[in-house]
């Protein structure tokens, strides 16, 4: 069985979709940033503050790369920068993965962020015309990255139980 990841952009589902598709598969979800967490025994945050983003975009890719070469069946949830960082995005198009992206529009990102922003440090402390543009640039940054998936998946306007079909459908 193939690893399968899933990327996308924060807000647009990794983990609820990862959640639920694991309950349906049985297979096991892992979340990079936990797994990360776990191992340097820090949250990202405190990584971020005492390390630096070099030294965390090192530990993801190290982690990554761990969780890929595990021989148990997994299902990856990837961090939404993870993709775009020590050529990790060439990393999907591998055999013994099945890439997913989770695509969504920016409308779909604000109004999924815009609630619980505060648990989002990146955008906590923005107003709703600098959030909509911070995602909107981001998405343009990353969505070179992000299409190195071997499979898009919308999400717009849809339940999670929906595309989790869809997902399921892709893996049949």
């Amino acid at each position: 069985m193939k690893k399968i990841i899933l990327l996308g952009y924060m807000g647009c589902g990794k983990s609820t979709i990862a959640q639920n598709l694991s309950k349906v598969t049985n297979i096991p979800f892992l979340d990079l940033d936990n797994c990360i967490e776990k191992k340097a025994n820090l949250s990202i945050n405190e990584i971020f503050e005492q390390f630096g983003e070099i030294h965390f975009r090192k530990l993801e890719h190290e982690m990554f790369l761990e969780l890929l070469q595990s021989s148990e069946n997994s299902i990856i949830g990837l961090g939404g920068g993870t993709p775009c960082y020590a050529n990790n995005h060439e990393l999907l198009k591998r055999e013994d993965v099945t890439s997913i992206y989770l695509k969504a529009s920016i409308d779909t990102l604000y109004n999924r962020l815009i609630h619980n922003k505060s648990k989002r440090p990146l955008i906590a402390n923005m107003n709703e015309e600098e959030m909509r543009e911070f995602i909107a640039k981001h998405l343009f940054d990353r969505s070179y990255y992000y299409h190195h998936a071997q499979h898009k998946v919308s999400v717009d306007g849809k339940a999670v139980e929906e595309t989790v079909q869809d997902i399921l459908e892709l893996l049949a």
